[in-house]
């Protein structure tokens, strides 16, 4: 029997275990990748594990998220940042030079490597041919180490394509049409793997944005095969080098086959508040747009923006919409310089922001009042864009552009004859943005400003734990509603005593005082929880304010990791009735938890509130994941001598 494409890489990277779906694997980690919003605290967490420069082939750190400097937090962790690459081995991309996965798919992507990121998007990478995974920083912290990088091994499934898109309709119409079959927790323990006849017609950009949304399944990544539109983008990022032709057995096998057509697909769009609410744009009828936005590391392409470009030339952007465009890097924002597509969208009256994440993390350019924003971003959930009452559409930037035109949703087919983009046959090549690390790292002084707070640790488990259910929530919590994310709360990334303020601040505002006040305690919830970002502090934050236990009906893949990593004990209803029974406020109590850790599959929970007793398990840990929640956290195992 053949393998598959995500077996082949697996497979030359794999350390430890067998590829048996369910499985527990290790891989080496050739690349990671890091933002600076996250990547603060994961080189405070390199630093501690006392290493003198990073083991990987390739590290990058990226300035794309904090960009805002109202003030000197932002700033002083930029330089900190750019030092701690200077000193230990690691490639710095200033601010200014691009959106991570963007300047990462021109500048670094190589087929077939492995990839870890500290950002959730990071499986852009796989429209290259890359095995990339989104994780938390401080799993990217010990591969940065020289460690492997743990997890199940997923299943497989081929999304296989035939056919060939139809003018407007776009790989993002793709992405939303797997999201709408899968859902936002059908990718969870699954790596998609794209396929079939249609795969020549998309180039590495749609690709790219196809594997981008592949987070928003839940997916532990996704991935294209490579053929001669990979070679091409490559030689035209002058990196023909990296090129490796990559592709599935003839006879390989996947979990499950879902085949899309592409010729019968259409424009679709997703409602709010989710990526998975997804209809036909023409099936909306009258719903006024305030405010469009092109970009985010989904949709900045050059070829994306001269698209927009075209469909917008020689228009106005509608009285009553506010239209912004962001290049997805320094090289994109020049080449549509050179070529006029600037000027063009200039002239129609869209608004041109950095080369950032702005408004996809909630960076600037907040919706009204419960304003509509249709965006060619990854995410709608509620309050992502900085307001809370906003209701935020996701599509593709030519039909965002129909909206801003019409100022309200429209079917971008009535645009007219789909405008013909030709790309230049050469581009400019300026890495300039791009600083490598220090030939004399001993003499390099890590800068810290006083935003920077000491990296909090935590205990190791006690024997028994008793306390109060802080806080009871219901199905597909996103990592947003946790730790949320926006100009406001962004900049305290580096100091978790500061942002830990901010836990559940968008469901409960007097969450952090309360635990603060009970001096930790637990959190219930539904389905899916902790779905969205990578980001550790919804983790991290709670492990500072005494969580010690999350107990749901299901969780998200990398938030269970992350609780893993600060040793706080995630556990799933044996139950999911059990659900029902518990109230916020109720004291729980678990006696010899250590113990049931180590050796059980399930821990008992004694209600002494509503004198109940559940049953939780744990049988979905490994036995180095259990080690590790007993240790407090993965680096004070790492730190013992764990691996």
């Amino acid at each position: 029997m053949g393998m598959n494409l995500a077996e082949k890489i697996l497979s030359e990277h794999l350390t430890a275990g067998k590829m048996i779906p369910g499985e527990d694997i290790a891989i080496k980690i050739d690349q990671t990748l890091t933002q600076d919003a996250t990547g603060t605290m994961a080189y405070l967490q390199f630093e501690a594990l006392g290493l003198k420069k990073v083991k990987t082939e390739l590290s990058v750190s990226y300035v794309d998220h904090n960009m805002l400097q109202a003030s000197f937090e932002n700033a002083d962790d930029h330089q900190y940042l750019q030092s701690v690459a200077a000193k230990y081995g690691i490639y710095f991309s200033r601010p200014g030079n691009g959106i991570c996965h963007q300047v990462h798919l021109e500048r670094f992507g190589v087929p077939g490597k492995t990839m870890l990121g500290s950002d959730s998007h990071t499986p852009t990478s796989g429209g290259i041919g890359m095995i990339a995974i989104g994780a938390g920083g401080l799993d990217v912290a010990v591969a940065m180490g020289g460690g492997p990088f743990y997890m199940k091994m997923p299943e497989i499934i081929n999304v296989r394509l035939t056919g060939k898109l139809k003018p407007f309709v776009t790989a993002k119409d793709i992405i939303l049409e797997v999201l709408r079959i899968l859902t936002v927790k059908g990718g969870v323990g699954k790596i998609i793997e794209y396929g079939g006849p249609g795969v020549a017609s998309l180039s590495i950009p749609e690709r790219a944005t196809i594997t981008n949304m592949g987070a928003e399944l839940g997916a532990t990544t996704s991935v294209f095969p490579t053929d001669e539109r990979t070679r091409e983008y490559l030689s035209f990022q002058k990196r023909v080098k990296a090129y490796r032709k990559l592709e599935a057995d003839p006879d390989a096998r996947y979990s499950r086959i879902v085949e899309i057509d592409l010729n019968k697909l259409e424009p679709l769009i997703a409602r709010p508040h989710s990526p998975d609410n997804v209809i036909e744009v023409r099936k909306l009828k009258n719903v006024a747009v305030n405010q469009v936005c092109v970009g985010s590391c989904t949709n900045s392409s050059l070829s994306d923006l001269l698209v927009t470009a075209k469909l917008l030339k020689g228009k106005r952007v509608h009285p009553g919409v506010s239209m912004t465009v962001t290049p997805g890097s320094k090289q994109v924002f020049e080449a549509i310089a050179a070529s006029g597509a600037l000027t063009e969208i200039i002239a129609a009256g869209a608004r041109i922001i950095e080369s950032a994440c702005g408004p996809c993390i909630g960076m600037g350019q907040a919706p009204g009042s419960g304003g509509v924003s249709v965006r060619s971003f990854n995410r709608n959930f509620p309050g992502r864009s900085g307001t809370k009452d906003a209701n935020v559409y996701l599509a593709s930037p030519e039909t965002c552009v129909a909206a801003a035109l019409a100022g309200k949703i429209a079917d971008p087919r009535k645009l007219g004859k789909y405008p013909r983009i030709v790309l230049p046959k050469t581009i400019k090549i300026d890495d300039s943005g791009i600083l490598p690390p220090s030939k004399t790292p001993a003499k390099v002084e890590i800068k810290r400003g006083p935003n920077i707070a000491p990296l909090p640790l935590n205990k190791p488990m006690a024997d028994s734990i008793t306390g109060e259910v802080l806080l009871k929530v219901g199905d597909n919590i996103t990592t947003d509603h946790i730790m949320p994310a926006g100009a406001k709360v962004l900049p305290l990334r580096s100091n978790i005593p500061k942002i830990s303020e901010f836990v559940y601040y968008l469901v409960d505002a007097d969450f952090s005082k309360r635990a603060k006040e009970k001096g930790g305690g637990f959190i219930v919830g539904g389905d899916n929880y902790g779905q969205g970002s990578s980001r550790e502090h919804a983790a991290l934050a709670p492990m500072y304010l005494g969580i010690k236990l999350v107990a749901v009906k299901s969780f998200a893949r990398i938030h269970l990791a992350n609780l893993i990593n600060f040793g706080i004990l995630p556990a799933i209803f044996a139950d999911p009735g059990d659900y029902d029974k518990i109230g916020q406020g109720d004291r729980l109590e678990l006696p010899d938890i250590k113990v049931a850790i180590a050796k059980k599959k399930t821990v008992e929970v004694f209600n002494k509130t509503g004198n109940q007793k559940y049953i939780l398990k744990i049988d979905h840990l490994t036995e180095r994941q259990r080690t590790i929640i007993i240790a407090g956290g993965l680096l004070n195992y790492t730190r013992s001598g764990g691996n």
